[in-house]
């Protein structure tokens, strides 16, 4: 399905009865709808569940120059006023969390209430850019993958790979934790990655890279909405969420929960030992804020 906005045409997929609650699913950078396909089935029954695609990644349009949290933001809002028509419960991952994070601060009478998984936030280092620019994430294993990413994806698209081809290479790769991902992520989880790899407009990355993303979140402001925030463990060398950006969280937003997820990385929904947590976390909001 599209939704066409001033920026750009939005794919996203809506499952469920239109009438029911809604549930907006927001991924991570370089990923797409399909990352969310597991928790669909959890959720349909009671709730309409929207995933959308943002600009540059998966079946949405391309918006270079504009791959900001500004714009990914513009995106959830569009789909939230033009399809939603009522508040939502936001669930994101990463770059999803940061733009769920976002509109709730700058937009709370579109949500209802957060999940946010390792989101991209960074409150500590007050940037939002992982690079090695000096920053607190300097050497995080998720800013690595991303530089691998950038030289790979274009050879992958070009030479007309597989989803399966792509994720066959995927399950060989060493996970941060060092076993391969194909023995820690979910088939489903990699199937996505590969997917939204082949999907992607790799410029979304260049942002990251030269620290131009433009944050939204504002760490000094209230989340005024209920929520629980998922972090990795801080032993994990790909979690993003730092000690500070939870303490800031504490003292700024009190009405989102926090909890880290003890062994768990960036990628918490797609790790076998995990995506428990953040079924769990979304099932406990929705009950408290539909009571």
């Amino acid at each position: 399905m599209e939704l066409t906005t001033d920026a750009a045409t939005l794919h996203f997929e809506d499952d469920g009865d239109t009438d029911a609650p809604p549930v907006l699913l927001l991924h991570g950078i370089t990923q797409n709808v399909s990352t969310w396909s597991w928790l669909v089935p959890h959720l349909a029954e009671d709730h309409r569940v929207v995933r959308l695609d943002f600009r540059g990644h998966g079946r949405s349009g391309r918006t270079p120059g504009a791959y900001t949290f500004p714009g990914y933001v513009a995106d959830a809002v569009a789909v939230c006023e033009k399809l939603l028509g009522r508040p939502a419960v936001i669930v994101g991952h990463s770059l999803g969390g940061g733009t769920a994070a976002g509109l709730a601060q700058t937009r709370p009478d579109l949500v209802r209430g957060v999940v946010l998984e390792d989101p991209a936030i960074m409150t500590a280092s007050g940037s939002a850019t992982g690079t090695a620019a000096g920053t607190t994430y300097e050497g995080n294993t998720v800013f690595a993958a991303f530089e691998l990413m950038k030289s790979s994806i274009p050879a992958m698209q070009e030479a007309g790979m597989s989803v399966a081809a792509v994720a066959d290479l995927l399950r060989q790769v060493p996970s941060p934790s060092g076993p391969p991902f194909g023995e820690v992520a979910f088939d489903d989880a990699i199937d996505a990655m590969a997917e939204g790899m082949l999907q992607l407009d790799v410029t979304v990355l260049d942002p990251v890279f030269d620290g131009t993303i433009a944050p939204v979140f504002d760490p000094d402001r209230q989340v005024p909405v209920p929520g629980i925030v998922l972090a990795g463990d801080p032993a994990s060398p790909d979690t993003i969420v730092t000690a500070g950006d939870l303490a800031s969280l504490a003292q700024h937003s009190p009405d989102l929960e926090r909890r880290v997820v003890a062994g768990a990385g960036h990628m918490i929904h797609d790790a076998r030992a995990h995506r428990d947590a953040v079924l769990a976390a979304v099932h406990e909001l929705l009950a408290r804020v539909e009571g």
